[in-house]
């Protein structure tokens, strides 16, 4: 895969969004998740330097951030597209709803996938699901009883793992990468522990799903180059990044196994990898009419020569869809169907 350097275009206050009026109809305004914002910054760069328009103002603060900011108003001004790593949820669309941002268009852009990295150095390292949701939960079953985590070391929760602390840089509440640990790896491990058999709805989900907080587990709330730094800072640590990153990072980290396979492009592409998903774009419907070349952008950001298999954003990490499901995504932003 080809690779070149990336300069993220990123609007650094919030205030960038309460510009005038007249501004934002000229400028396309994007509250992005981190994992999404490097490849809807390259086409916001693409689109700059081709179309003859104002480059679009990429913000990245999470996706429950950006969707929040998204859904918070349809005023001019307020973001034009969401980027987010999961998909929105029913209480954002309620949300969205009661501003009057009720006509919004869902467009998948191409896959991503959540993966478990260590410095380059560092000895290799393979875990089961069982064994991260063990490492990293807030109460685990010991003796027939959910108990709060009591593991410290990899070695107390299977003999064959390193005798080491556990350190693991993950993701915090703001990032669509939590959600998708806490679908994919916390909800499906407890599932296979008979003790949280007991617990019944809400409660089984927050049991289930809940991270500690007493250390072994560090919130990371800003963008994945901080994880970077702290792997590299402190030899035996594991981060939970997106695999986009860890592609343009292969010189600095390495990727661990999960459930028995390594994370690749063509794991991502047909699912066999454990932790793919799907990235997403929300596009604003009322602001079609008011913000100058949003639908231009948009059919930018679905193009062939930006999400197909050799398109530019492939350069920089990103999966891309089926090339049937890839044509459907591009109709979308072109027709912009309501979610």
């Amino acid at each position: 895969m080809r690779r070149y350097s990336l300069a993220i275009l990123v609007a650094a206050p919030l205030a960038a969004f309460a510009s005038a009026s007249a501004l934002a109809a000229d400028r396309i305004h994007i509250a992005s998740s981190s994992t999404v914002a490097p490849f809807i910054s390259m086409a916001a760069e693409q689109f700059g330097r081709g179309a003859g328009m104002e480059t679009p103002v990429v913000e990245s603060i999470g996706s429950g951030g950006g969707l929040k900011l998204f859904c918070s108003s349809l005023a001019d001004g307020s973001p034009d597209i969401a980027g987010a790593s999961r998909r929105i949820t029913d209480s954002e669309k309620k949300s969205c709803a009661e501003s009057g941002v009720t006509d919004i268009t869902e467009i998948s852009i191409g896959y991503d996938g959540v993966v478990l990295a260590t410095a380059k150095d560092a000895a290799p390292l393979a875990l089961t699901g069982r064994q991260l949701f063990l490492a990293i939960a807030k109460t685990v079953p010991v003796k027939g009883h959910l108990i709060a985590n009591p593991y410290h070391r990899w070695r107390e929760i299977d003999p064959a793992l390193p005798d080491a602390p556990i350190t693991v840089f993950g993701p915090a509440p703001n990032h669509g990468t939590r959600d998708v640990l806490a679908e994919l790896v916390m909800a499906r491990s407890c599932e296979s522990f008979p003790d949280y058999a007991a617990l019944k709805g809400e409660a089984r989900r927050t049991a289930c799903r809940a991270m500690r907080e007493d250390g072994p587990y560090v919130d990371v709330t800003g963008d994945y180059s901080i994880s970077l730094q702290k792997l590299q800072a402190e030899s035996g640590a594991l981060g939970i990044l997106p695999f986009s990153f860890l592609d343009r990072n292969r010189d600095k980290i390495k990727a661990a196994s999960f459930d028995g396979k390594l994370p690749s492009y063509g794991g991502i592409y047909d699912g066999s990898y454990p932790l793919s998903r799907p990235l997403f774009v929300y596009v604003k419907k009322a602001h079609l009419q008011t913000t100058r070349g949003l639908k231009e952008f948009a059919a930018e950001l679905t193009s062939d020569k930006a999400v197909g298999k050799e398109g530019y954003l492939a350069d920089i990490g990103l999966v891309s869809l089926s090339e049937e499901r890839q044509k459907a995504e591009s109709e979308k932003a072109h027709t912009f169907p309501n979610l």
